[in-house]
């Protein structure tokens, strides 16, 4: 009798130290999937300013306002459910479109010149700089989960219920420095 008690109550911790596991890997999964939703938040947020700064072009070149807007539509729409290979297209497209904008103003000095290009170049460039940084929590939080993934005994629970790593934001020679606003 007494093992049969001391049996059950093995089970009973063995239960809850699955669940336990389980539900910390939940946990940070989870956080793994809002730090990607705060970057395309931002991401979103910064391709609404590209296109005011597109539309106040128009007025000074329709046929790149044209062009500007083709690309800016052609885009994947970034989301929770984007991969970071999608998030990492769409930051190449963003960097398109602005090399062009930033031509266009050289062109066009009165377009610089407005108070809607400055408002509306500062406001991308805090979007640019929130995304970075939702970039860099996002990494952090992946280390947190891939880790937790990894390390024994939470890694015989990850297997046996089949989570899988993710993959992280990685910096790239053309993305070291911020693109130049001026």
């Amino acid at each position: 009798m007494p093992f049969v008690i001391g049996l059950i109550i093995l089970i009973v911790l063995l239960a809850f130290w699955v669940v336990s596991i389980y539900n910390s890997l939940v946990t940070l999964r989870e956080r793994v999937d809002n730090a990607k939703a705060q970057i395309a938040t931002q991401i979103e947020s910064r391709w609404d300013a590209i296109k005011s700064l597109i539309s106040a072009t128009k007025q000074y070149s329709a046929h790149e306002a044209e062009v500007l807007e083709n690309v800016a539509e052609s885009r994947a729409s970034i989301g929770r459910g984007s991969s970071v290979k999608e998030m990492e297209n769409d930051q190449n497209k963003l960097e398109s479109v602005v090399g062009r904008l930033i031509a266009v103003s050289e062109a066009y000095p009165d377009l610089k010149a407005s108070s809607v290009y400055k408002d509306t170049m500062a406001s991308i460039n805090k979007f640019e700089d929130n995304v970075r940084n939702s970039r860099m929590i996002y990494n952090d939080v992946v280390t947190r989960y891939n880790r937790k993934l990894k390390v024994f005994p939470s890694s015989i629970i990850a297997g046996m219920f089949n989570f899988a790593s993710r993959e992280y934001f990685e910096g790239t020679e053309t993305k070291q420095d911020m693109p130049s606003w001026d």
